[in-house]
């Protein structure tokens, strides 16, 4: 059947059409504009020749409360083609610790913080050598992220947390529309060892069933990560009396008292016992029992003990308050495009109010590590041997409980000829 179409009627046909057209050139120049908003032109005391391309700003992931999380994106060398590399999404734990501070500052990130609190230097082992890297502070209230309502930071936890991140990378991906179906990952260390495997199947029920999903979740990295209470308190302390930091009565009383507590708020006769622990480890960093001494250590000892308990410190105790001396510099914090709502107190690396009203932490993480091994999803967890907060015991506990068959067995790993760790695969 033949349909006449009358010029009349042709002309709105055009103008709808028209209209169509408008409106997605509208909505893409939108995203370029906000990615040319939040594009870092130069850090202060940043050193010359950068090769890699950074971004960072704030994703509102509630607008009722008025919740925004802070980001910042560190893309891959120009000369390595950073559209060919993966997208790597890295979470600090705490909980209420900055990913910015610790993650992309101390640990993974492209730069360290020298000593003057005011120039950087470039990290020789930097991730974004091999992957785009997206640090998230997280929850609202950590960092540089905040909320517009107080009680938020009194009543978040592991739920909300995990909510309002799948809402924020959903926000995000909308802004960089180039990292869509891109090979995803989560990566992360201490208390993210709850933060990544929640986070890990909200995504991966979100995706079950689509072909081609835009947030491409191919696996997650655990590094010292805090997985089951249980396993985790049993071999954490036997780390310490095995490495000398605690005495034989001390142990019997962290064995007796400890097993069952809670790894975060340990109450009664194991936080007794866990005191009497920390006393006697004396000053040195549990984070690296074989750390130099910092030179500033009395210093640093006398803001954290005001703030956050012995468990819950940064790596390295001078880097973390050279980083706090350089995050809370106003030229730095503009170039960040951070603090936005002009917040009065200074910024810190962990927020103790976060951690003190934590109000939801599930035991044990191993049924979300099996509902996700049986999903298909990748899982790779590295324990470093020095650390005394989640020691590897803790973690080598953890992972056998979940009972996999041993695909490879253990093996050392070498790296340019030095052996630098022993590796399992199971299945």
């Amino acid at each position: 059947m033949h349909v006449k179409t009358s010029p009349r009627s042709l002309l709105h046909l055009l103008n709808f059409a028209a209209l169509l057209l408008s409106t997605a050139a509208a909505t893409n120049h939108g995203h370029l504009e906000e990615q040319r908003r939040d594009k870092i032109t130069k850090l202060h005391g940043q050193p010359p020749n950068v090769s890699f391309s950074q971004f960072s700003g704030y994703i509102t992931v509630d607008p009722l409360a008025g919740r925004a999380l802070f980001y910042w994106l560190i893309e891959a060398p120009k000369t390595s083609k950073p559209r060919s590399k993966p997208l790597v999404l890295w979470l600090n734990g705490g909980p209420g610790c900055s990913s910015v501070a610790y993650g992309a500052s101390e640990e993974v990130g492209p730069f360290r913080v020298r000593p003057d609190g005011k120039t950087l230097h470039l990290n020789p082992y930097a991730w974004n050598k091999v992957a785009n890297l997206l640090f998230l502070d997280s929850p609202a209230g950590v960092g540089f992220s905040y909320s517009n309502t107080s009680s938020d930071t009194y009543s978040v936890g592991d739920k909300r947390t995990a909510k309002d991140a799948y809402t924020f990378l959903v926000n995000w991906f909308e802004r960089f529309p180039q990292y869509k179906h891109r090979p995803f990952y989560i990566a992360g260390e201490s208390y993210a060892g709850h933060y990544i495997p929640e986070l890990s199947r909200v995504i991966a029920r979100r995706n079950k069933g689509v072909k081609n999903p835009v947030i491409n979740f191919t696996g997650f990295l655990l590094g010292n990560p805090l997985i089951d209470d249980y396993h985790d308190n049993v071999g954490t302390h036997e780390y310490w009396w095995n490495h000398g930091l605690i005495s034989d009565s001390t142990y019997e009383d962290l064995k007796k008292f400890c097993p069952n507590n809670t790894f975060l708020f340990p109450r009664g006769e194991c936080n007794s016992a866990l005191e009497t622990a920390y006393s006697e480890f004396g000053d040195i960093n549990p984070y690296n029992i074989y750390s130099s001494p910092c030179n500033e250590i009395s210093t640093l000892r006398q803001y954290l003990n005001h703030s956050l308990p012995w468990k819950f410190r940064g790596n390295d105790e001078c880097v973390v308050l050279y980083t706090r001396r350089y995050m809370n510099r106003p030229e730095v914090q503009k170039a960040l495009h951070a603090n936005i709502t002009g917040i009065s107190h200074p910024w810190v690396t962990c927020s103790s109010v976060i951690r003190r009203n934590w109000s939801d932490s599930p035991k044990s993480m191993l049924p979300i590590f099996k509902e996700l091994i049986k999903a298909g999803i990748r899982i790779w967890v590295f324990s470093g041997d020095t650390d005394a907060i989640l020691p590897l015991t803790a973690t080598r506990y953890s992972i056998n409980a979940l009972k996999l068959q041993t695909n490879i067995s253990w093996y050392a790993w070498y790296d340019d000829h030095h052996q630098v760790s022993q590796i399992q695969m199971m299945k």
